[in-house]
């Protein structure tokens, strides 16, 4: 802990302070001028904001230490109950949010926000001018659902007649209990040992083990499970699409975002932190001038019962994690683009631009939650938006054709446009920052870097062609340094009079620089398009501290003996990752975009499905190819190994399960034939713990049972009721159907996973939600715990071979992340 302090007041020598403390000569009896007295004190002033600003640091440093130790000291007395102590419940440092109910500070005078989402807007002045917004007809138009149709929380579901049993039973005989949810009806047929449920319209039958069939009871109450998942890595980063979404703050953290998570990452011990208080994508990041408070915008969504979510700004704080204030929820349209704190008024304003089609721009006083002013910035794309430094009543946005100075003159922005006049437009101007003088300096779509003068619009000064192709990214160092980077994938360092210092290339694996921030000391952090976060200096090479998937994610398998996980996607890139130490271990690029993926018993090889049918196995340590095979023309669901090792079975979405015999530890593969029977894609398979039988799930709610040695279905009851199952994937069964939510059409929980100790199911479903049940999961309406982080479809989930932590992929948010089950 004394090394956490002694790192932070290296930053500043307090000596000086103490000797302006003892010091009267600022006050009404020294015998220097007014002005002599005025200079210092505002110099003593501006040594106490240091200080006040080493505090904060180091007390963040506390606090991220003590919840370390407190994790660290429930995981070392995890076999005995211990009482958990509040995080910092002495702390109040600012009006948190907790829950979602924003407390404010006490004795203020301000009203307390409601919750309806108006907030401060009905409490506005009347003739504070409002924009009306032009209609569209696609109002939540970033939606990352799985595409289809008709919408997941408001379609209608055809009806079911289906028997309340067998034709075998007589009238005489007691009706089934019965339950109605929404459209999904479950019955119970005690004579027979079989639940039925209706998906759909279509009827699911399910038969419990005899064993079962006396005692159970469909009425019967289930029992939330006692562990808990708590988020404990996410892997990715956002930087495909968004900008300016890398800051280092002075407890040596990264901030980033990816899906609906802020990640809080501190690089040389390895730790991270999360702030988990947005619903759906986050889109945009600013950082205070006091490095602790943040302000993150997220798109709109759709809740699990189907409601619509609305875009919003959370102002939270970085140290507690607390949520500060949230603005704007039902102000602004689709989702927010862009942020930024002032900074020459302490950082008391926010400005904000939506995704409208007028791309609304803002200007905020976040603490009040008061907005003051608003205008139609552009109805073409904006990509940047940024106070000036020395002027809080100036706001500069850029964008596609556009260039504008924004000037605050009471409750209206003027708009001046920048003039271009000799110099030809780009298409885009694309990035703004701003020089040690005042000027402001942009960097276009044609690889220009323009300067223009301090309080004007025109242009000063051009670097023509600094960079081939388009300048993603400026940044303006604490040296006077500005640094460059862009589509060329180049890292190019100017001096004060623009003079090209220095040039880094970016390797081509890692793609184009979307953004750049500074580090400490002279390093410098990277944001790239193709979601690498990269660490270096201008002088050296630069090494992927964070890096992730670029496009859906849907194949997830775990190692069967190691502390290891693989993951593939459409990107074409299969990831081996190690969960210990959270580092990548290796990663592949395929010819084609990959679905599924499953290791063999040994570990050995892992066997990786493709979108094309085709299928190739790969060595686990040096990931060099073994086989290539072909099943089919359509997408490969599900790729398993029996639990001996000897057979591979394939879900493929041509109906088919495909079975090879293995042989020679996992190199060798001859195809024994074909399961036909189902009526749909397949989707689920699981095999029993003396690899004899395969039960399959398809997309039409069919389980069908199968001997795959003979690929024979095996339609006896009798003789499937009591398998025992090595793993539990299928989203359809007796011992899983209670996960299944009210008013389900059957798609809406795309994984599924048993833990190998049997006492606990994990889910992921359509609406970005991971569950975690007790199993057996056999009662209607079980109640499970619920985890947000995911903003897109979880597409898989599965625990790791300790049953020590959870492992959860998200389809088009192409995250992974990583919880630790407490």
């Amino acid at each position: 802990m004394e090394d956490g302090f002694s790192s932070y007041s290296s930053l500043y020598d307090t000596s000086s302070l103490l000797q302006f403390c003892n010091d009267d000569s600022a006050s009404a009896a020294s015998s220097m001028e007014v002005t002599d007295r005025i200079a210092s004190l505002e110099q003593r002033v501006q040594m106490q904001e240091d200080e006040i600003q080493l505090l904060k640091s180091a007390l963040a440093d506390v606090v991220r230490r003590l919840n370390l130790s407190e994790e660290q000291q429930a995981l070392s007395s995890r076999r005995g109950p211990t009482k958990a102590r509040p995080m910092i419940a002495t702390l109040p440092l600012r009006p948190s949010v907790n829950n979602g109910t924003v407390l404010p500070k006490k004795g203020s005078n301000l009203p307390s926000p409601s919750g309806s989402g108006s907030r401060k807007d009905n409490n506005t002045s009347t003739n504070k001018s409002t924009v009306r917004r032009a209609n569209s007809n696609e109002h939540v138009g970033t939606l990352t659902r799985k595409d289809s149709g008709e919408s997941k929380g408001n379609r209608t579901r055809a009806g079911s007649t289906g028997s309340n049993s067998s034709g075998k039973r007589s009238d005489s005989k007691q009706r089934d209990p019965v339950f109605n949810a929404g459209m999904r009806r479950v019955t119970h047929c005690k004579e027979e040992g079989y639940v039925k449920m209706f998906l759909k319209g279509r009827p699911v039958t399910m038969f419990m083990p005899k064993d079962q069939v006396d005692d159970y009871c469909l009425e019967a109450r289930a029992e939330l499970p006692s562990n808990k998942l708590k988020l404990a890595w996410v892997y990715g980063y956002r930087g495909r699409d968004c900008r300016s979404n890398l800051y280092l703050l002075p407890t040596g953290e990264t901030v980033y975002f990816i899906a609906s998570v802020v990640v809080l990452f501190n690089v040389d011990e390895q730790l991270q932190r999360h702030y988990t208080g947005h619903t759906d994508d986050i889109k945009c990041l600013a950082v205070h001038p006091d490095k602790i408070t943040i302000a993150t915008g997220q798109v709109a969504g759709t809740s699990y019962d189907g409601r619509q979510l609305a875009p919003h700004v959370r102002v939270w704080d970085s140290v507690s994690l607390n949520t500060l204030h949230v603005l704007g929820a039902g102000y602004f349209d689709r989702g927010l683009v862009c942020l930024a704190f002032s900074k020459s008024n302490g950082g008391n304003t926010l400005c904000a631009v939506d995704d409208s089609n007028d791309h609304v721009l803002s200007v905020w006083d976040w603490q009040r939650e008061d907005r003051l002013a608003e205008v139609k910035s552009s109805n073409e794309s904006v990509f940047a938006a940024d106070f000036h430094p020395t002027d809080s009543n100036v706001v500069v946005t850029c964008g596609k054709s556009h260039l504008y100075f924004w000037s605050l003159e009471k409750s209206t922005l003027v708009k001046k446009q920048g003039l271009f006049e000799k110099q030809e437009k780009p298409k885009f101007v694309l990035c703004v920052t701003f020089a040690e003088n005042g000027d402001t300096i942009t960097g276009d779509s044609s690889g220009n870097i323009l300067v223009w003068g301090k309080g004007t619009n025109r242009i000063s000064q051009v670097i023509q062609g600094a960079h081939e192709g388009s300048i993603f990214a400026l940044s303006m160092l604490r040296n006077g340094t500005l640094v460059s980077g862009g589509k060329d994938r180049r890292l190019i360092s100017w001096d004060s009079s623009y003079t090209q210092i220095q040039t880094v290339e970016v390797p081509e694996s890692y793609g184009p620089i979307r953004t750049i921030a500074e580090g400490r000391g002279e390093s410098v952090l990277i944001g790239t398009t193709k979601n690498f976060v990269l660490q270096g200096t201008l002088e050296g090479e630069f090494v992927p501290i964070t890096q992730g998937h670029t496009d859906e994610l849907w194949g997830l398998a775990v190692h069967p003996c190691k502390p290891q996980f693989l993951t593939c996607g459409f990107d074409r890139q299969v990831c081996l990752w190690e969960s210990t130490y959270h580092q990548i271990i290796w990663t592949k690029v395929l010819d084609d975009t990959a679905q599924s993926a499953g290791f063999h018993p040994t570990g050995s090889v892992v066997a990786i499905g493709t979108q094309t049918g085709r299928w190739l196995v790969l060595d686990t340590d040096s990931k060099d190819l073994v086989t290539v095979h072909t099943d089919g023309n359509e997408q490969l669901s599900v790729m398993s190994f029996g639990p001996d090792g000897n057979f591979l079975a394939i879900g493929s979405h041509d109906n088919y399960i495909y079975i090879y015999a293995v042989s020679e530890n996992g190199r060798k593969y001859s195809r024994v034939g074909k399961c036909a029977g189902h009526s749909s894609f397949i989707t689920h398979l699981d095999w029993s713990v003396d690899s004899q039988y395969l039960v399959s799930n398809s997309g039409d709610y069919e389980i069908l049972y199968w001997i795959p040695s003979v690929c024979k279905q095996v339609v006896s009851v009798e003789t499937t009721r009591d398998i025992e199952w090595l793993s539990h994937t299928c989203t359809l069964g007796f011992h899983v159907f209670g996960m299944w939510p009210d008013g389900s059409d059957g798609t809406d929980i795309n994984a599924a996973s048993r833990s190998n100790d049997k006492t606990l199911l994990v889910t992921g479903d359509d609406f970005g939600k991971v569950h975690l049940f007790s199993y057996p999961c056999t009662q209607f309406r079980a109640p499970s715990h619920v985890y947000g982080g995911h903003s897109s479809h979880v597409t898989n989930v599965s625990f790791l071979s300790d049953d020590s932590f959870v492992v959860s992929i998200g389809g088009k948010d192409m995250s992974v992340m990583q919880w630790r089950i407490a």
